[in-house]
Parts: C-alpha cells; sequence; structure tokens
C-alpha cells in the first residue's frame, strides 16, 4: 500500500532480550483474546504518551497540523487508491448495509479527501497533514510477535501536500526531523536512496520521475550527511524514497523512518491546486501533457510526500527497551521518582506524601513508600525497579523541610555524603533534565 509500514520488512524484526524488564517494568501484554493487538499497561502507556507528546511538540514547531479521520471507510475509498486489488486480503473487511466496507489501514487515502474537500489555492502549500490514528492490517497469525509484528497499530504518519519546487525543502525539513529525534535517543542511522524501475510506456509519469528523484538527491547532498543509492527494480508505483535505518546501543539496524514520494494518488484522487500566474506560465505544457485535455484549467496538481520519523509506537517501545535496557532517562522514564520514609513513624510517613503530593503537582511521575521496613531494603528495591531518583524522608529532612536525593547508579552508598535539598530545588533539577532530554 501505499503508505508505509515499519512491520513491512521481515528482516529487521526485534527480538526483546530484557525479558525481566518487561516484567519488571510492567508495560504491556499480549493476550490470547486479540492476538496481534498489545495491551499498552499504565506504565507503558506513560512511555507512549511521552513520544506522543514529544512528536507534537515538533510538530507545533515545524508547521504541521495534527487531523484526526475515520477508522471505518467504504471499500470504494481503497477501490479509488488502488489499494483494493493488491492490498485487499490483509484487510479487515465487513458489510455495512449491504455495502463492503474496511478497517482503515493507511492513513494517505483520508488525507486526500481532506486535501480535496475544497478548492486549494498555492498560497496554502506546503500542507503538512499529521495523524497518530489507529491503523489494523490482518497479518498472517505466523508473522505475529508481540509489539514488533501486530495487527493494530499507530505510528507518526504524516502526509506533505506541496508544489514540485516546493519538494527538496520539504524532504530536507524531514531529515532535519528525524536527525533531531534521533539524536535525542542517541541513535545513529544511515540514509538510503531506494529507486526503482523507471516507467516506460508513460513519458509524463518517466519526467516526473527523474525530476523527483533529482530532487532527493539534492536534498540529501544539502543534508550533508553519507548516503547510498539501492536499485531495487520493479516494485514501487507510488515514486522514489528514502529509508532510514537506525541503530540502538547494541548495534542492531532497524528500519523506522521513511520519506516516500508519492505519484499515484494525487492523480487517483485528481488532487488540484489553483496555480500561481508564475506557475500558469511555467505550466503551459502541463495542461496537454501532465494533466492532460480533460483536466485543462482546473488547476495543477500537487506533490504528495508520505514520512514517517518514529513509525509505528509499539515497535519503537520495543526498540527502547532493548536499547536502554530498562534504565529509562529522566524524560522519558515511567518511573521517575520514589519517595521512601525512613521509618513508618507518623511525621516520616506524612512527610513522605506531603514531597509525593508536590511532586506528583509538578507533573511527574512519582511513587512513595511508606511501608515499615527498613530504609535500605527500600533504596535497593527502588534500585532494582529502576526509578531515576531515591527520595528518602527521615528526621532530618522532616525538621529542614528537604529531601535526601538519591540518583539511579549513584557511585555514593553513603546517604550521609549526599547533600540535602528543597523541594523546590529539585523540581528545578527536573525541568533542566526534561529540557535536554536526560
Amino acid at each position: 500500500m501505499a503508505d508505509n509500514h515499519p512491520e513491512d520488512e521481515p528482516s529487521l524484526s526485534v527480538v526483546i532480550q530484557n525479558t525481566s524488564s518487561v516484567k519488571q517494568d510492567e508495560l504491556f501484554l499480549c493476550h490470547k483474546m486479540s492476538p496481534g493487538s498489545c495491551f499498552l499497561l499504565p506504565h507503558g502507556t506513560r512511555v507512549y504518551n511521552k513520544l506522543i507528546e514529544f512528536i507534537k511538540k515538533e510538530y507545533w514547531k515545524r508547521g504541521y497540523e495534527e487531523v484526526i479521520s475515520p477508522n471505518i471507510y467504504n471499500m470504494k475509498l481503497w477501490e479509488t487508491s488502488k489499494d483494493a486489488a493488491s492490498y485487499k486480503e490483509n484487510m479487515f473487511t465487513f458489510d455495512i448495509d449491504k455495502q463492503e466496507f474496511g478497517l482503515k489501514s493507511i492513513n494517505g487515502p483520508g488525507h486526500c479527501l481532506m486535501f480535496e474537500h475544497r478548492v486549494r489555492s498555492y498560497r496554502e502549500l506546503p500542507i503538512r497533514l499529521a495523524e497518530f490514528g489507529v491503523l489494523h492490517r490482518n497479518e498472517a497469525s505466523e508473522a505475529l510477535s508481540g509489539l514488533t509484528h501486530t495487527r493494530r497499530f499507530q505510528q507518526d504518519d504524516a502526509h506533505i501536500f506541496c508544489t514540485k519546487e516546493q519538494v527538496k525543502k520539504e524532504v530536507k525539513d524531514v531529515l532535519d526531523f528525524v536527525d533531531y529525534v534521533y539524536t535525542k535517543f542517541g541513535f545513529t542511522y544511515e540514509l538510503k536512496l531506494l529507486t526503482f524501475q523507471r516507467p516506460e510506456e508513460n513519458t509524463k509519469d518517466l519526467q516526473r520521475w527523474e525530476e523527483s528523484e533529482n530532487d532527493l538527491v539534492e536534498a540529501l547532498q544539502e543534508f550533508g550527511k553519507p548516503f547510498t543509492v539501492v536499485n531495487r527494480g520493479e516494485g514501487a508505483f507510488c515514486g522514489p524514497k528514502i529509508d532510514i535505518t537506525l541503530s540502538d546501543a547494541m548495534k542492531r539496524k532497524f528500519q523506522c523512518a521513511s520519506i516516500q514520494l508519492d505519484f499515484q494518488l494525487p492523480d487517483h484522487f485528481k488532487l488540484r491546486y489553483s496555480p500561481s500566474d508564475e506557475e500558469k506560465k511555467e505550466n503551459v505544457m502541463i495542461h496537454s501533457k501532465v494533466l492532460g485535455s480533460e483536466d485543462k484549467d482546473k488547476g495543477v496538481r500537487p506533490v504528495m510526500i508520505h514520512r514517517t520519523v518514529l513509525g509505528s509506537f509499539e515497535r519503537m517501545l520495543a526498540i527502547l527497551l532493548d536499547h536502554y535496557k530498562g534504565k529509562w532517562p529522566f524524560w522519558i522514564s515511567p518511573r521517575q521518582v520514589i519517595v521512601c520514609s525512613s521509618s513508618n513513624n507518623e511525621n516520616h510517613r506524612s512527610y513522605a506524601e506531603e514531597v509525593r503530593r508536590q511532586i506528583h503537582d509538578a507533573g511527574y511521575h512519582v511513587d512513595v513508600d511508606t511501608t515499615d521496613r527498613n530504609i535500605s531494603e527500600k533504596v535497593g528495591e527502588a534500585e532494582i525497579a529502576q526509578y531515576n531518583y531515591i527520595l528518602v524522608v527521615g528526621d532530618e529532612e522532616v525538621a529542614t523541610r528537604q529531601v535526601t536525593a538519591l540518583l539511579r547508579d549513584s557511585s555514593c552508598s553513603d546517604r550521609s555524603k549526599v547533600p540535602m535539598m528543597s523541594v523546590d530545588a529539585l523540581l528545578d533539577v527536573f525541568k533542566l533534565r526534561i529540557v535536554k532530554f536526560l
């Protein structure tokens, strides 16, 4: 289908090696009652929401508009997009009022409907539509595997509608987007320009294909990082694409991000925009040779760019789980802070709860342990659970309204050598770690 699906590459399956961390973190579960659809537990949902929040903030900065489209479409939509002819067996279909419908498996056709619902002007372009919608694909049972090969998934999918003159800049901006995001996670990556067998019969398609390949090459060259060109022969009817293969801490490679130019969907949906006077002069020949005489004076076809950055959030969660080996950085951690009382003393317990409330109200994931156990036992348990900060409160902390903050993996085992600090000062530290993605 036109939209990219991260799980389409069978050689890049993820094997979660840190199974003890999966159980300890309680991130997700798979159940036989819904094969291929994972349950995100509270801690898994915390990480998922942080990923969404991260990408949404970047969308705001980079001029994307978030949209929401239906989950169910009449099969006529998929016939228009030509996906029904080649992909119907991988869709969930059913009848409603004696008409055939299907669960959404990609976002592109729906975004085309959004583009074409009214007359568009060149002044609006580029239009960048982003969606975190739920997608379903009827993958074979034997292909299903935890978070990595699923039937139900969500991805940071977006489609850019632009003029042909804007293609190079838009592609370069997406490359900058990918670089920014992957750097925050500590990923390295490789760039591949995938070319395919060019159309032989249609001159206009050949011209568009050659121009788009040149645009991608120039965008990659201006981006300034090494890339390779791979000719895949037959197989792509949309257009040339860029695959971005990331490497995690264990040097394993995964293809998650991609950028693909699409010649077909704008044609299938007859997408047009009103051109500028300059474009009208430059595209005199387009009306007769590219759009066809029947489309004369109806406008210019936009270029459509499909792109993902993280790809499937479920798959990215699995990659990050192994990448960090369960030791999540503070900004994305499902267990950021725990407050431990030195004893079951009422003053200790009351102050521990007060500190927990302050940190919770500031927007952080915080737990409290006021059980009647030895403080060393509480701290040891918190370390195993991989809390980023372990806050200890006892007589001195209660008296000074401060906390003793132990960092995960800290080399200092002697509490007396760890300086106390106020909760407000600690919250300032937290804010800094969030801003710096630490």
